[in-house]
């Protein structure tokens, strides 16, 4: 009998199987739908669903220019071992093509893009992903510049991911100066891209935190408020220079600040540098990951 496309998509929402299977089990099966499942589960096909519930804290973070378009991407596996598969990676780059062209507006809304190169949506072509290799595979997030000339840094093949989104004027080439503040971004983590970022609640708690030091320490504490408040204020340029980019000190030449670097390169350029956004993502950070005890493991296979 003729399998209609909305009766393999049905089948397909009832087993989270690839839509090829759901094809050839209806057509096994004369299109009864319960016959189907089941041989889909005696195919050991419809096991995918249960591996959607398992922990993924693994996969690549992967950052591109795409047609002048700057994309970050976070896709989540269940071992570092996929990392490393072809099909995997070709599956992340698809994926940062797919933000780039379709320019969602959220995650929801990029899992019903149409996924790059094919007619399947991007939430289809997980769940092809998760048939193929055979872990649970999540896509996480991402981050998308239209704007600007972006610069992509991937750090240890895929382990931190991080996209400079910079403001160039003068026609010049920006791409070595966007690329050594992605480095420094991997490397050190800022918490601000610049000192103007800071909040005031963030830096009351500093505050805070240096007078509590200062009434506890019997030098400090008999010196007058106005000498404390100078104190605090020279320290929280220390504060600027250890968790904002632009303050930082430059890891490629310890004289000058990023910024300072970046101003002295654009100007010997012939034109003007100036950093707009950044975004970093680190594979995993956040994900509680499961501890395995290969102890336990070995001796329940052992029963």
């Amino acid at each position: 009998m003729a399998i209609s496309a909305k009766d393999v998509q049905k089948l397909r929402e009832m087993t989270g199987v690839g839509m090829m299977d759901c094809k050839k089990a209806l057509t096994e099966n004369d299109g009864d739908f319960d016959k189907a499942i089941e041989w889909l589960r005696e195919k050991g096909l419809a096991a995918s669903q249960k591996k959607a519930g398992r922990i993924a804290a693994e996969g690549m973070a992967y950052a591109a220019s795409i047609n002048g378009v700057g994309v970050v991407v976070e896709v989540n596996a269940e071992t570092d071992f996929v990392a490393k598969n072809e099909k995997f990676v070709d599956f992340v780059k698809g994926v940062a093509a797919t933000v780039a062209a379709c320019a969602p507006a959220d995650l929801d809304a990029l899992m019903e893009c149409r996924y790059d190169g094919t007619e399947l949506t991007v939430a289809q072509q997980q769940q092809e992903m998760v048939l193929v290799i055979g872990e649970n595979i999540q896509v996480r997030r991402f981050a998308r510049f239209a704007d600007g000339v972006s610069v992509p840094y991937i750090h240890a093949g895929g382990k931190i991911g991080v996209l400079v989104n910079l403001e160039v004027t003068g026609g010049i080439d920006a791409t070595e100066v966007g690329k050594d503040m992605a480095m420094q971004i991997a490397a050190l983590n800022p918490r601000f891209l610049d000192k103007g970022q800071v909040t005031q609640d963030v830096l009351d708690e500093e505050k805070k935190i240096l007078l509590a030091q200062m009434a506890n320490d019997p030098k400090m504490a008999s010196k007058p408020d106005q000498v404390k408040e100078k104190i605090v204020m020279g320290k929280l340029n220390k504060f600027y220079s250890e968790n904002c980019l632009l303050q930082q000190t430059f890891v490629k030449d310890s004289e000058v600040t990023v910024e300072q670097y970046a101003a002295a390169t654009a100007k010997k350029l012939g034109g003007t540098i100036t950093l707009k956004d950044a975004v970093r993502f680190e594979k995993g950070e956040g994900i509680e990951k499961k501890q395995e005890n290969f102890a336990e493991e070995i001796a329940k296979l052992a029963k």
